[in-house]
């Protein structure tokens, strides 16, 4: 399917490889080929969203950057994806227990199928190995995070999520080889493979940013992370001192307050309640502490509105959200970008479902340039040495990747 969709200028590969978050609907989502678009340009960007869904609901799939949000704009620079893009894809193909379903196409069913077939074994090229730096020292790591602890002393923040990034030079990359290698070594429920031009997103996520069915609304923030470990007493371990750890439980607690409090803005009085608190869920290379809020929207709400009061998410930013927002663009050094934006599709009766877009590799094809970012929580309890090991704790992921 890779293969075959890597002709089209855009596509969007969304893949929960084989893990059950709120029963998914599929094992792979593929949208490919533009019949419009939407991109967004910083002036009443959602408004110009709804209108465009409103001409002709229909699948729409994309993202939203970092930068969407209208008070996330202070420091921002021009960013390869920009701060949003949407399009109505040519086709769109369901891929449930190894069989593809196409759910939209004026193309004959027979045909893509046939082409997807003809393609289907391509062979698999090496990449050459990428040396990839950080474009901040340890030293320089360690001394924001006491910076942005004093802020919390003083009271301007609670909780702050701050990262770094990686990046390389004079990269010719395989995408799709390098998407596979990712999901192999980090298969994750929100993964993504998203083309648009000649930028490219590879993501394994492990988290979701929001989803609407009909009437319900879910958020799945994580917070709370400890290392995997092959000697099983050791890896059991680590999940315990994740479920026992006051720390990560306060780090948790608070982006869930934060999440229940945007929620309440479009949810009906009374109907945001947690539907799971600290849930502890086991990935190859982690385990993460995860929440999962719900609540209950009308009917008549326009999916934008819903999206707006609830983005960017809190576990990527903090609490106070406008606040920790300033202080981002304050310390950290680049920015985002589609790092800790979102990836998602929109239905033609405009229930929603998007990730977080974290553990992901960026690739620009015409500059040549691979990047990705990590990051923690800080709160006034943080060690500053132990923030910076789990952040590069993340980045090891991704590198073992790009190796």
């Amino acid at each position: 399917m890779l293969n075959w969709a890597n002709q089209f200028n855009i596509f969007c590969l969304l893949d929960n490889n084989g893990y059950d978050f709120e029963h998914p609907a599929f094992e792979c989502l593929l949208a490919v080929g533009c019949k419009r678009s939407f991109a967004f340009s910083g002036q009443n960007d959602f408004e110009q969203l709804q209108s465009f869904f409103d001409k002709n609901p229909s699948w729409l799939f994309g993202h939203f950057g970092y930068y969407a949000a209208h008070y996330a704009h202070a420091k921002k620079q021009e960013t390869d994806f920009g701060d949003g893009f949407f399009f109505e894809p040519e086709i769109v193909l369901r891929l449930t227990n190894s069989k593809i379903d196409v759910v939209k196409s004026n193309i004959d069913e027979a045909i893509i199928l046939n082409e997807i077939h003809a393609v289907a074994m391509a062979g698999r090229r090496e990449s050459k190995a990428i040396d990839i730096g950080s474009f901040m020292s340890k030293e320089t790591y360690v001394k924001k995070i006491k910076q942005l602890q004093l802020h919390i002393q003083r009271g301007d923040c609670y909780e702050i999520n701050f990262c770094q990034k990686f990046a390389a030079n004079n990269v010719v990359l395989n995408t799709i080889d390098t998407y596979l290698k990712l999901t192999e070594i980090s298969p994750a429920p929100f993964g993504a493979f998203y083309k648009l031009n000649n930028n490219y997103c590879l993501c394994a996520s492990p988290e979701r940013f929001l989803q609407k069915k009909e009437n319900r609304l879910i958020s799945q923030p994580i917070k709370g992370t400890s290392r995997r470990h092959l000697d099983s007493a050791i890896d059991e371990a680590n999940k315990e001192y994740l479920l026992k750890s006051e720390k990560e439980k306060s780090e948790n607690v608070m982006v869930v307050d934060l999440v229940r409090n945007d929620m309440s803005m479009v949810c009906e009085k009374g109907s945001v309640k947690v539907k799971e608190l600290f849930g502890i869920y086991s990935f190859p290379q982690v385990h993460q502490m995860i929440s999962t809020i719900e609540g209950t929207v009308a009917a008549d709400l326009p999916f934008t509105k819903i999206i707006e009061a609830c983005f960017p998410m809190g576990s990527m930013t903090g609490a106070p959200k406008k606040k920790v927002m300033e202080l981002i663009d304050k310390y950290e050094e680049k920015e985002r970008g589609l790092f800790s934006g979102s990836i998602g599709y929109i239905t033609p009766n405009a229930d929603f479902d998007f990730n977080v877009v974290i553990r992901s590799i960026f690739y620009n094809e015409t500059k040549k340039q691979i990047s990705f970012f990590a990051g923690s929580g800080i709160t006034f309890y943080s060690n500053a040495e132990e923030e910076y090991d789990e952040c590069m704790a993340k980045a090891e992921g991704l590198m073992e990747v790009l190796l």
